[in-house]
């Protein structure tokens, strides 16, 4: 093992040891799950991941402390040029993805002991749970965008075997193919971008790269691409940015996020908190060397996100699956992440996509533990008064949607309006204006829906069916403690990380993310804001507390619709039946994809079934030819084996016959 590395500081035992216990416990579990039973393969898996988080929290403290480690380990691919070293980069905004992925990981396997508890599959489902999340440390851990690709198509592919667990259910099935699918195309675009970093820069070190960025901007180095000419950074940032949208559900790649509601319920919150959406941000929030040097690139994630945020959060008010509620909000939360990336706030996306992981991880578990006890039902409208059964639920469930809705001191509301203040400070014409407006309406309509759910699932009027009365019941401790531990994060990390981490500061040197995200002093609209902020001749009351004005209308208006006045969301859906149906047919988005691509797709493979295969291959060329010259050489050849010696003795004189008239001829 050769080991390069630019800082001693880290014990590298120690950080191989993060990435590899999660990965020990899956293999333990995948390949001997059929002799360790239930017991054993919980213990292996859900203990290798808990000592990860704690290895990982330990790191994070030691980065707090100055601490920086950037080295290889050894050579994965060696081929002419190009070579690619398996290593490592562990910065602040490293240990952030780390402790974030690992913590909400352990959560979600000590959950799922109780949730899954019985299931055949349970072994199985704990390894791939823990592949999950060694295929996502890979991700944020390496130091290449090798490394980055192979942890990113390894959570497509975990997601995949995940989403379609129960592959018994055809939903399932069709759901995790969905998933497979749309991110195949957005990884077309991030793999063509990966190539055209190898190709400009002669090499995938991240390092290398950024040290590169500047002179290939400064050389003014453009491509044509479909005719277009257009800057090559320019390029490379919007390919990897498709790739982007496709694994952070964005619009339009976004129709396979809520469908992953499909697999189970842990699946879901590790997929939708802590890994596999995050990845996109994550990527963004990383390169910010050389999306910093595209504007077109920063417009593009800044009107991507808007759309995403605006859209997603009007088809969850009119949701009824639990789960698809908090799908839809995922989505639109993961917008408000990339027009803080888009805007340069890198640090504000990175703030709410660690506070996020805690009360989405919390909502989901909490939805799981509401389903557990209503005996798999998902319909909020088969729901009511649940509190009385389930008192711990109820309350984590409260903290979690005030954390989303963004009320203070909740973690939501330090992360999310730093992005809408940001944003709007940023000033970047009329992509910053749409987006600020965007995500203004969205803070509305977040809270709207979440309490709406809310008190549709633990007040309004008792319409659950009598056969599940007898099932109601609070969850197991096993069930309960995950909860409670992820409250705590959806309570306080805002504060903490607002207050004592300098999360949301990039301009000071000794802010937490320091060297680890790069911000042109042009874009810093953390510096804008700040400056904004100190400039007392104008008036900023909207610009501080419009964002929480908003999420408190947004819990008024569902309290009063779905706690006092319970038949007024009938009434205003009747009313408006046409705006109604196209929010709840979600837009019409896999309406439009069946038409363009899906019943198209299906004709062109009917087509060359019934005609090329069918009447081509298999009645012209091999019923017609092939198989019809054989048939009829074989009828002629038959003739000749008649089964009589004397047939054979007289074929046998003519051949000696024959033979020697060729003798005498050519002696």
């Amino acid at each position: 093992m050769v080991l390069e590395a630019t800082e001693m500081t880290l014990n590298t035992t120690e950080l191989l040891a993060i990435p590899l216990l999660p990965l020990l416990g899956a293999l333990t579990a995948g390949l001997f799950g059929w002799f360790l039973k239930e017991r054993l393969s919980h213990i292996i898996t859900s203990g290798s991941v808990i000592l990860a988080a704690i290895l990982s929290v330990h790191v994070f403290l030691q980065v707090l402390d100055g601490a920086e480690f950037y080295g290889n380990f050894w050579t994965w691919i060696a081929s002419g040029d190009l070579v690619v070293q398996i290593g490592m980069m562990i910065d602040p905004l490293t240990t952030i993805m780390m402790m974030t992925v690992t913590v909400v990981s352990a959560c979600v396997h000590i959950y799922t002991i109780g949730y899954m508890h019985g299931d055949p599959g349970y072994a199985r489902f704990f390894s791939y749970i823990s592949a999950f999340t060694f295929s996502m440390l890979v991700l944020v851990m390496g130091n290449s965008f090798f490394t980055l690709f192979f942890g990113w198509e390894a959570v497509g592919l975990f997601s995949y075997l995940l989403i379609g667990f129960w592959f018994k259910r055809d939903s399932a099935n069709k759901a995790a193919m969905k998933a497979f699918i749309v991110n195949r195309v957005g990884d077309f675009g991030f793999a063509i971008g990966i190539l055209a970093v190898w190709y400009y820069f002669g090499t995938v070190d991240y390092r290398e790269v950024f040290a590169q960025v500047q002179g290939l901007v400064a050389s003014g180095s453009t491509m044509s691409f479909l005719g277009w000419e257009m800057d090559t950074i320019t390029f490379i940032c919007l390919a990897l940015f498709v790739g982007a949208m496709g694994k952070s559900g964005q619009v339009p790649l976004h129709v396979w996020l809520p469908d992953s509601m499909e697999g189970p319920t842990p699946i879901s919150a590790l997929i939708h908190a802590a890994t596999m959406v995050t990845a996109g941000v994550f990527m963004v929030a990383r390169l910010s060397p050389m999306f910093e040097y595209s504007e077109v690139a920063l417009a593009a994630v800044v009107i991507v996100g808007a759309i995403t945020a605006f859209m997603c959060a009007t088809i969850g008010l009119v949701q009824n699956d639990i789960k698809r509620v908090i799908a839809y909000s995922t989505c639109s939360q993961l917008g408000y992440m990339f027009v803080a990336c888009g805007v340069s706030a890198y640090s504000a996306g990175i703030f709410h996509l660690m506070t996020h992981a805690y009360f989405k991880a919390l909502l989901f578990l909490a939805a799981g533990s509401v389903i557990h006890a209503v005996m798999s039902n998902q319909d909020i409208r088969k729901m009511g008064q649940l509190r009385k059964y389930m008192p711990i639920t109820y309350i984590t469930m409260l903290l979690a949607g005030l954390a989303l809705a963004g009320i203070p001191p909740f973690a939501g509301y330090y992360s999310k309006d730093l992005i809408i203040e940001a944003t709007y400070a940023r000033g970047m014409g009329w992509t910053s204006e749409i987006a600020y407006y965007a995500l203004m309406s969205g803070v509305f309509m977040t809270a709207f829906y979440t309490f709406r759910m809310f008190f549709l699932t633990f007040h309004n009027s008792d319409r659950v069916p009598a056969a599940t009365k007898s099932h109601l019941h609070e969850s197991p401790w096993v069930i309960t403690l995950p909860l409670v531990i992820l409250a705590v994060g959806a309570v306080v990390a805002g504060y903490w990380g607002y207050h004592y981490m300098n999360m949301a500061d990039e301009v000071i040197v000794d802010g937490y993310f320091r060297n680890s995200i790069f911000v042109m002093d042009a874009h810093n609209s953390i510096a804008m804001l700040e400056m904004l902020e100190e400039d007392h001749t104008q008036s900023h009351f909207w610009l501080e507390y419009g964002a929480f004005v908003l999420a408190v209308l947004g819990i008024l208006t569902a309290t009063l619709m779905y706690f006092k006045e319970t038949k007024v969301p009938a009434a205003i859906a009747k009313t408006f039946r046409p705006i109604h149906t196209f929010l709840y047919n979600k837009w019409y988005w896999d309406e439009l994809y069946d038409f363009l691509f899906v019943r198209p797709i299906q004709k062109l493979g009917q087509f060359f079934w019934q005609t090329g295969d069918l009447r081509l291959i298999d009645k012209g060329m091999i019923h017609g030819g092939i198989i019809g010259t054989v048939k009829n050489g074989a009828a002629m050849l038959k003739n000749i084996q008649s089964g009589m010696v004397y047939h054979y003795a007289y074929a046998m004189v003519i051949g000696v016959f024959g033979l020697l008239t060729y003798l005498m001829l050519n002696a």
